[in-house]
């Protein structure tokens, strides 16, 4: 699937680490940083919620909410969002209905092996609902900085 920019961010409801239902159309007033990772636990993606949850404050400084999307089931993003005090919700996306929507589950190749999986990706969503940027393949390392940046320089 090409890139979504400028496109109309496709609407989802999914089940919520705060053990809500939670749809995309519930933050039409904010920025939404929307982030989709392979699994919680794993280092990768540990860093990275980590490195949201401390730049949470100056996110919202920016009218913008955060939410994760991976396909592990409520329970265990609940028990990744208490490991790490995570202040943003985890959404569960178990049917890979998001994943699918957004273009991020893929083949992917690792060890020689292929398999599907959901390939690190990050949309910025605009206050209208519009895909505004993305990253795909996401490199951990410095991502969070580049996307609040992003939001600082352009929303």
């Amino acid at each position: 699937m090409g890139d979504m920019t400028g496109k109309k961010a496709p609407d989802f409801t999914l089940p919520a680490s705060n053990g809500e239902k939670i749809s995309l159309s519930d933050f039409n007033e904010k920025n939404i940083v929307l982030y989709f990772y392979p699994k919680d636990m794993t280092p990768g993606c540990t860093t990275e919620a980590c490195d949201f949850r401390d730049q949470t404050e100056e996110f919202k400084k920016e009218d913008t909410v955060i939410l994760g999307v991976s396909p592990d089931p409520v329970e265990s993003h609940q028990k990744f969002s208490e490991k790490h005090g995570l202040p943003f919700l985890l959404l569960a996306d178990e049917d890979k209905e998001a994943a699918e929507a957004y273009g991020v589950w893929e083949l992917k190749k690792n060890f020689g092996k292929e398999y599907m999986g959901i390939v690190r990706s990050t949309f910025i969503i605009d206050k209208k609902g519009t895909i505004v940027k993305e990253w795909k393949n996401v490199k951990v390392k410095n991502h969070v900085e580049e996307t609040l940046q992003y939001i600082k320089e352009n929303l």
